[in-house]
C-alpha cells in the first residue's frame, strides 16, 4: 500500500502529514541526588554555570542529619563533562531477618521471621558510565539485593561453623569435616552474599536499561559492617583505603586482567553494536580529551599484547571499554584491628584518585582530624576538604594545583568505638 494511495483515499488534494518523531523512551528511574542530601542547598539537577570553577559547589548533608556511624559525605559535579552528576551514593542500616524451617519435620520450605535478627550498616558509591541511569538504579537496588542474599544464608552465618546443609542435618557424618577442610567460615557467606548481590543487581540494571532503550553501566564500591567485621566490595575504579596514624592500607584494587582485556576487545570488534555508539574498544594509557585530537598517541587493540600509535579521531574520545574493571571483597576484623580515635575509611570515586594518591589523602586526614576533635561534623568537613584539594585552588591544602574535572564523591567513615563486638541477634 503506497503513500500515494493513502493520500488519494483519505486526504484528497491535501499533503500527507509529516510522520511524528518517535518518543524518547522514559528513564527507568528519575534523576536525583542521594536522599540524605535533601535540604543541603544547591540545585539537585544539573551543573548550573559549571563552566566557572568556582560555580561547582561542594554539597554535604545538612547539619543535624547524621549518617550511619556519624560518617561524613561530600560531592561535587563534573566540569561540564556531562549534563548530570553521574556519581550516586547510598547508605543506611541493614536489617537482616531470619529464615526458619517449618514446624513439621518434613516441611522443606523456609518461613521468614518478622523480627530483625542481625543488623549492620551499609555505605555505597556508584560512578555511572554513559549516563547516570545505571548508577541511579544501583543506588536504589543493590542494598535490597544484598539484604535478600544475606537473609538466605543468615542461619549459616550465626552458626559456630557454617553447616553443609542449611537445615543443620548431616546427610553424612563426615559433612562437618568437609566444610572444615575447605576452611569455610561465616565471613565467607557474607562475601558470597556480596558477590551474589552484585551479580543480581547487574542483571536488574541490564533488564531495566534494555526495557527503557538506554545504555550505560556503573562502578560499585560498597562497605558493609556486620558481626564485628567490615567488608569492602569493589567492582571498577573507585577506591577505599584505611587511614591510621602510622598506616595506609588499601581496601580495594582497580585492575584489568590482561586476558579479559583482549576478550572484551575482541567481542567489541566482532559485535560493534554492543558498544551502542557510546564506547571505544581501543585502549589508551589514559582517557583522551579534546586536546588530543589529531595527535599520535599510544593505543592497543584486541589483537595486540604490545602497544602502537594512532592519530586520535573524534570516535576515540568516547568512553573506553577497557577502564579498570574487576570485582573484589576485602574483610577487616574490627576486634583485631582495635581502631584508634582517628582511624577512618575513606571511600571515593575515581575523580578524587585521579589527582590525589592514597598517601596524599592520608596526610590530609592526619593533618585535619587532630585539630577538630570537638567538632561533631568533622568527618563531613574532612570529606569537603578532600574534594576542595582536587580543585586546584590557591588555598588548597596540597598546594599542588591538581584539578579533577570529573564528578567526585567521598565518604569518610570513622571506626573508633563503632564496629567492635558482634551485631545483635
Amino acid at each position: 500500500m503506497s503513500a500515494n494511495w493513502f493520500r488519494r483515499r483519505f486526504l484528497p488534494g491535501g499533503p500527507l502529514p509529516a510522520p511524528r518523531p518517535p518518543r524518547p523512551r522514559a528513564s527507568p528511574v528519575p534523576y536525583r541526588r542521594p536522599r540524605f542530601l535533601r535540604g543541603s542547598g544547591s540545585s539537585p539537577g544539573t551543573a548550573d554555570a559549571s563552566c566557572r570553577p568556582d560555580a561547582r559547589p561542594v554539597r554535604s548533608p545538612v547539619r543535624g542529619r547524621a549518617l550511619p556511624w556519624n560518617a561524613g559525605y561530600a560531592e561535587i559535579i563534573n566540569a561540564e563533562k556531562s549534563e548530570f552528576n553521574e556519581d550516586q551514593a547510598a547508605c543506611g542500616k541493614l536489617c537482616i531477618r531470619r529464615f526458619e524451617f517449618g514446624v513439621e519435620e518434613d516441611q522443606e520450605w523456609l518461613t521468614l521471621c518478622p523480627e530483625e535478627f542481625l543488623t549492620g550498616h551499609y555505605w555505597a558509591l556508584f560512578d555511572g558510565h554513559g549516563g547516570p541511569a545505571a548508577a541511579i538504579l544501583a543506588a536504589n537496588t543493590l542494598h535490597s539485593c544484598l539484604r535478600r542474599q544475606l537473609e538466605a544464608v543468615v542461619e549459616g552465618m550465626v552458626a559456630t561453623q557454617p553447616p553443609m546443609h542449611l537445615s543443620g542435618h548431616c546427610i553424612r557424618p563426615s559433612d562437618p569435616q568437609f566444610v572444615e577442610e575447605k576452611g569455610i567460615r561465616a565471613e565467607d557467606l557474607v562475601v558470597g552474599a556480596l558477590e551474589s548481590a552484585f551479580q543480581e543487581c547487574d542483571e536488574v540494571i541490564g533488564r531495566e536499561l534494555e526495557a527503557s532503550g538506554q545504555v550505560g553501566g556503573c562502578t560499585a564500591l560498597v562497605a558493609v559492617t556486620l558481626q564485628g567485621k567490615l567488608y569492602v566490595a569493589n567492582a571498577g575504579d573507585s577506591r577505599a583505603i584505611l587511614v591510621r596514624r602510622d598506616e595506609v592500607r588499601p581496601l580495594s584494587s582497580e585492575f584489568t586482567p590482561e586476558t579479559e582485556r583482549q576478550r572484551l576487545q575482541q567481542l567489541a570488534f566482532l559485535y560493534p553494536e554492543l558498544l551502542a555508539g557510546e564506547f571505544t574498544r581501543l585502549e589508551f594509557p589514559r582517557r583522551l580529551k579534546g586536546d588530543d585530537l589529531g595527535q599520535k598517541v599510544l593505543f592497543r587493540d584486541h589483537h595486540m599484547s604490545g602497544w602502537s600509535y594512532k592519530c586520535v579521531e573524534q570516535s576515540d574520545l568516547k568512553y573506553p571499554l577497557i577502564h579498570g574493571q574487576g570485582r573484589q571483597v576485602t574483610v577487616l576484623d574490627m576486634d583485631q584491628l582495635e581502631p584508634q580515635e582517628e582511624d577512618v575509611v575513606v571511600m571515593a570515586t575515581d575523580g578524587l584518585w585521579d589527582v590525589l594518591s592514597s598517601e596524599q589523602v592520608a596526610r590530609l586526614v592526619r593533618s585535619f582530624l587532630p585539630g577538630n576533635r570537638e567538632d561533631p561534623h568533622r568527618f563531613s568537613e574532612l570529606a569537603q576538604m578532600l574534594i576542595h584539594s582536587t580543585q586546584g585552588k590557591d588555598d588548597s591544602p596540597t598546594q599542588e594545583g591538581q584539578v579533577s574535572y570529573d564528578d567526585v564523591s567521598v565518604f569518610v567513615i570513622p571506626l573508633h568505638n563503632q564496629g567492635q563486638g558482634r551485631s545483635s541477634h
